[in-house]
């Protein structure tokens, strides 16, 4: 239990509330003008201290920089890129903006104003994540019990802006890989496989399995401020993807010669380096492409590649989980988000089906059969083999 005992001032009497705080030592809060408000802070400290939602007055004295060294070098369990993003953003933009600002004093409006600013001079992948960096740390003094809310929690933040795709077909992915010359099968491989550029590139002689024409994607090989650094794939779990008949000679020659544990693609011992986007192999050859193709996409990317083979893959019939499992992708809505508009066509083949089912039914109580007729299934197999 605490204490309240008046003592006088020059400007009259006034009440200081004495108290045990969670670790047992005292401490006392002065100034207040009634004995009525000097109890309401005691019973509601005390509530707080019996619910473990007492924070110190001293517990937020501490700048944001003390924090955030070792909450950044906590980070270093993620894969070599996702560190590296999160340091640049705390080195550059977080740092210097609030490394020497005390916790306590931090307030959510300064917050907003300081992602609003960010937002007019950066994308907003970079305001995003350096105010990810901030909150994050902010959260870990909350947790600590050094604030009882994080003033960062709730700001407006920018939103991305939707980077346009590119789906070349058959005909234009053949004519990339003619134009990309001794790169040619791992353009290919690319948008037949839907391998990320890392594990394309990471991908090792003893993973592909040329009878059952699948290639186990359990490495990854990411450029992090250009050194090649090997890890696990994306989602940290290795999958077995197919490839088309057609790959089988070309993927075999990239074999010839080479050891189960070298690489397939390049001399087998080094990883190929990605190709700077404005003149390295890729853009050549694009460059050539568009040349000979007045329609082939002018901005296509080599993550595009991926892209194109979820595009193929659908326009060839698979199902959704199919080309989940052969992405890699953590569930099948996550597909069906990423590639909502390659399924645009889907919904056109609903409406013919419907309109084909009605069609039936209509024609057989004309002709005096009463029988129940198909259902949509049947109508999309039915329009499936007409087709």
């Amino acid at each position: 239990m605490g204490s309240i005992t008046a003592y006088e001032t020059a400007r009259g009497k006034r009440y200081r509330v004495r108290f045990r705080k969670p670790d047992h030592s005292q401490t006392d809060k002065r100034g207040f003008r009634t004995k009525r408000d000097a109890e309401l802070f005691l019973a509601s400290t005390e509530v707080k201290m019996a619910i473990g939602e007492f924070i110190g007055a001293t517990a937020s004295r501490i700048t944001i920089e003390t924090l955030g060294v070792p909450w950044v070098k906590a980070q270093s369990h993620l894969k070599p890129s996702s560190f590296a993003v999160i340091e640049v953003a705390w080195r550059v933009h977080v740092q210097p903006k609030w490394g020497s600002r005390v916790l306590g004093e931090i307030r959510h409006s300064e917050v907003q104003k300081w992602v609003s600013e960010l937002s007019a001079r950066k994308s907003a992948t970079v305001v995003i994540r350096a105010y990810g960096v901030l909150a994050g740390i902010i959260d870990i003094a909350v947790r600590d019990r050094r604030l009882p809310t994080n003033p960062a929690r709730g700001v407006n933040l920018p939103r991305k802006a939707g980077k346009a795709r590119h789906y070349p077909s058959h005909g234009q992915v053949q004519l990339l890989a003619d134009q990309s010359r001794a790169n040619g099968t791992l353009v290919l491989f690319l948008a037949y496989t839907g391998l990320r550029w890392g594990e394309a590139v990471g991908l090792r002689v003893r993973s592909v399995d040329m009878q059952r024409r699948r290639v186990r994607v359990e490495a990854n090989a990411v450029n992090v401020r250009g050194t090649i650094i090997p890890g696990t794939p994306k989602s940290h779990e290795a999958r077995s993807v197919p490839f088309p008949a057609f790959l089988a000679e070309p993927l075999a020659k990239q074999c010839e010669g080479k050891g189960r544990d070298q690489l397939v693609f390049g001399s087998g011992d080094v990883f190929i380096p990605t190709p700077t986007p404005k003149d390295g192999w890729f853009a050549g050859a694009r460059k050539r492409s568009a040349e000979l193709d007045p329609d082939f996409p002018q901005g296509l990317t080599l993550h595009d590649l991926r892209h194109t083979a979820a595009s193929l893959a659908i326009s060839a019939g698979a199902n959704v989980k199919a080309v989940q499992r052969m992405l890699g992708h953590a569930s099948a809505a996550m597909t069906l988000d990423t590639y909502a508009d390659l399924f645009d066509d889907d919904l056109d083949a609903v409406s013919i089906a419907l309109d084909n089912a009605k069609r039936i039914s209509t024609n057989s109580k004309a002709n005096g059969n009463h029988a129940e007729a198909p259902g949509l299934a049947s109508a999309l197999l039915v329009q499936s083999c007409d087709a």
